[in-house]
């Protein structure tokens, strides 16, 4: 929002002060200021009133007027201009010789055969405007010669507040609220605005107006005719092309100089086309075209302005097309209301359509100023146009009324917080100049003692909170204590160290686990740690086919593409893989976030936290990726759990996934996850000549698994003995199943054994296992080990596994 100091200045004098210091003093104490600051007018000078005494064609061009004009001199000034509403009489702005306009400086130029000493200019050349259709036409009464910034407020400082850090202070998105702020960094007084008494109307007819839904929480309405200025004034003009609008119509740019002047929206209907106005929601969806010729579709819980039964506006966003204000309305009804701010939200991203008015009553306003804002609107009306006649008294239904905000705290409470010493003059004072009402011992005795001049050490303050800060601002005393120490300066406080005590907190075993991950996936495996959003990315993933799977859905979503929430962080890794194949050859990613499995019997979300690991590459073949990615697991779960890790078979659920090879992963009994290759169609939408794996391991499951203490052996004295099976087995048997043939068979002596070798063919599935033997007490036979590998063949031949044979 952009911000003007002429503006503000019509509210506090900050006269004798710099004021950009002021400018970064508001930053720090009270909303954000973007960095850089606009000297408005700064570039231009020397451009003054003149008048057109004539005007004759040019003789070789069809464009180009030869003119003379009167600048309050001796003599006429010939100029050559172009523009095509130049006329005798006309009053314009003249840049005379030595004139500077931006880096332009103004000399006397030939121009098709005749010399222009000066410029004519349009108010785009001026920089008051974006109009540059024509020149600039002056219809105030001033002396030719005058300087143009003697009598236009062309010369301002503009700057440009970020609308996220006012999200919650409505009293902020009017230039009078943003004056308070300033009189209070200033210790300067705030002016009221100048307001007509609108009591005088009250034996007037009232206008038939009235609220129908709770959604309107206040409606205050006027009329008025003989209306007929059309053009505003180009004070008015400049102020509001200064901060970011566009002048329209008289009418138009008054509703819209109020609501940047108080932060109250306000809209004026053409009273020949509103007469009845009810406000309401339909039954029905229907079809209701705005002022910027849009037609919309207003659904049942969107709030409207109507006549009677016929649409209007829609309620706190935009105007409608048939009962806009045009050129030849000379009659009016003003309206000055406040809605729910949460519906306005709704509508407005229903709508998908987001308007000044919009943005500022989302922000909760305060109904308290709808009358205000009326009153001061008469009063510039009747400044600019005082012909005009009011006709009816003011029509006021209040039907919402905000709590009123009363905050009790002593002077401890301001010292334990701030932890520096705050006067209560000076407490009192910032709180006052910022509209709070505040009042210094509540009790009797303390009333009676201040009487004698017996202050208390302990004060207790009673605040009564403002109207246009109680909507949902100030709510509790450490509001207050905000206030305070905002205006006091933090730059004024003393920095000291704390003195409070310092306790060691121990994570818990979820956090302590997803640390030592990260760690070992990044500084081991040199993997990188991506970071995404919970939804599902719905054109991402179907450019590698990917359909987005049914789950819950984010409500009042603007945009269907990332609407419905994923059930695993693997499609978004897929996408992101998809987005860095140019990257490298090969490359690892992993992501420690959250996924939602629909909702449980209390209707709350099932969140899980899951580990996601991906691996790509271009240089290894499949088996050698999935058996690394396999390791990297095997690896942390060694480290962090002293315990192997099982595999299980498991058939596909998702369209990403390999119909074959894939396998739940077994931690100590539990299913704590699925490793698996990419489904080959949607492999090769990511790159064809690469190969992808990936893994998914639930966090929380994972922490869950009690650690396995260390168990430390003796080195033997006497030398080991290994012995090496190489078996031809069926492709369907797991690993796990062999173990069995040898479980309980001489453990004593058997001390590990583990795969040394693969072998495969189309016909073949062989594996080579090593067994390691050896005791602490002697030096092992070969005859015993033998016996005891006769057994584990034997074993073995029963589940299906036999000696290959060369």
């Amino acid at each position: 929002m952009f911000l003007s100091m002429n503006w503000i200045c019509d509210f506090v004098d900050l006269s004798g002060l710099d004021k950009v210091k002021l400018i970064n003093q508001f930053s720090l104490s009270t909303a954000e200021v973007e960095n850089e600051i606009f000297y408005k007018g700064s570039d231009i000078s020397g451009i003054v009133v003149a008048e057109i005494k004539s005007v004759v064609d040019h003789p070789d061009s069809k464009k180009l007027h030869l003119l003379q004009v009167d600048i309050g001199e001796s003599e006429l000034v010939d100029v050559v201009c172009g523009a095509p509403n130049v006329r005798v009489g006309m009053k314009t702005a003249f840049a005379k010789l030595g004139a500077k306009i931006g880096e332009i400086t103004i000399t006397p130029r030939e121009l098709a055969g005749y010399t222009s000493n000066g410029m004519c200019c349009s108010e785009a050349e001026v920089g008051i405007s974006d109009d540059h259709s024509g020149i600039m036409e002056i219809t105030d009464d001033v002396a030719l010669g005058t300087d143009l910034k003697d009598i236009y407020e062309i010369d301002d400082i503009v700057f440009e507040v970020d609308n996220k850090s006012l999200t919650n202070r409505p009293d902020l998105w009017g230039h009078y609220g943003i004056a308070r702020e300033f009189a209070a960094l200033a210790g300067r007084p705030l002016k009221t605005p100048e307001m007509d008494d609108l009591s005088k109307y009250d034996e007037l007819p009232k206008v038939d107006m009235k609220i129908e839904d709770s959604l309107c929480q206040r409606y205050s309405c006027l009329q008025f005719e003989n209306i007929n200025r059309n053009v505003s004034p180009v004070n008015m003009r400049i102020r509001l092309f200064y901060c970011g609008m566009r002048a329209i119509n008289f009418l138009a740019d008054l509703t819209n100089y109020l609501m940047l002047e108080l932060g109250q929206p306000m809209h004026a209907f053409d009273s020949r086309k509103v007469g009845k106005i009810r406000i309401k929601r339909f039954d029905k969806p229907f079809k209701f075209t705005t002022l910027d010729e849009v037609e919309r579709d207003i659904d049942e819980n969107t709030l409207m302005i109507c006549n009677d039964n016929t649409p209007v506006a829609i309620a706190g966003i935009m105007g409608g097309l048939d009962s806009e204000i045009v050129e030849d309305t000379t009659t009016l009804t003003l309206e000055s209301a406040t809605f729910d701010s949460v519906s306005i939200r709704k509508s407005s991203v229903r709508l998908g359509h987001r308007t000044d008015a919009s943005q500022r009553y989302e922000k909760s306003l305060d109904p308290e100023i709808t009358v205000p804002a009326i009153a001061r609107f008469v009063q510039l009306l009747k400044q600019y146009d005082n012909g005009v006649k009011v006709v009816s008294s003011l029509t006021d239904e209040y039907a919402y009324k905000y709590d009123k905000v009363v905050l009790e705290f002593d002077k401890a409470f301001v010292d334990k917080y701030t932890g520096i010493e705050i006067s209560n003059d000076t407490i009192v004072k910032t709180l006052n100049d910022l509209g709070f009402k505040v009042k210094i011992g509540h009790n009797l005795i303390e009333n009676a003692l201040a009487s004698h001049g017996v202050t208390s050490e302990n004060p207790k303050f009673t605040v009564e909170v403002p109207s246009w800060r109680a909507t949902k601002d100030v709510t509790i005393k450490a509001d207050i204590i905000e206030e305070i120490t905002r205006i006091y300066g933090y730059d004024n406080f003393e920095i000291h160290t704390t003195r409070s005590p310092l306790y060691p907190v121990r994570p818990d075993d979820v956090k302590r686990d997803e640390e030592k991950i990260k760690d070992m996936l990044v500084k081991r495996y040199n993997l990188h740690e991506v970071h995404s959003y919970v939804w599902q990315y719905a054109d991402e993933q179907k450019k590698i086919g990917i359909p987005v799977e049914e789950n819950i859905k984010l409500s009042g979503a603007t945009n269907p593409n990332i609407e419905t929430i994923r059930r695993s962080l693997i499609p978004t890794q897929l996408c992101q893989v998809n987005s860095n194949v140019g990257y490298a050859p090969e490359f690892g990613i992993f992501e420690i976030g959250r996924a939602a499995l629909g909702v449980d019997e209390n209707n709350l979300v099932i969140e899980k936290k899951n580990l996601a690991v991906t691996l790509y590459s271009k240089v290894k073949d499949m088996k050698t990726l999935y058996f690394e990615l396999r390791d990297i697991l095997a690896t942390i779960t060694d480290d962090l759990k002293h315990k192997e890790l099982n595999f299980v078979e498991l058939k596909a659920a998702h369209s990403y996934e390999h119909p074959i090879n894939l396998n739940t992963i077994v931690l100590d009994g539990a299913e704590i996850g699925r490793i698996g290759i990419v489904h080959p169609v949607v492999s090769k939408k990511i790159d064809k000549k690469a190969n992808i794996v990936f893994a998914e391991i639930d966090v929380k499951k994972f922490a869950d698994v009690k650690n396995d203490s260390i168990a430390y052996s003796e080195p033997s004295k006497f030398p080991p003995m290994t012995y090496d099976l190489s078996l031809e087995l069926k492709h369907d048997t797991l690993f796990a199943e062999l173990k069995e043939a040898w479980k309980g068979v001489a453990d004593d002596i058997l001390k590990g054994t583990k795969i040394v070798d693969t072998y495969d063919t189309e016909t073949i599935h062989s594996i080579t296992i090593r067994f390691e033997f050896g005791s602490n007490e002697r030096t092992l036979e070969s005859s015993e080990v033998q016996e005891i590998m006769d057994k584990i063949i034997a074993n073995l031949e029963q589940i299906g596994a036999k000696l290959r044979t060369i």
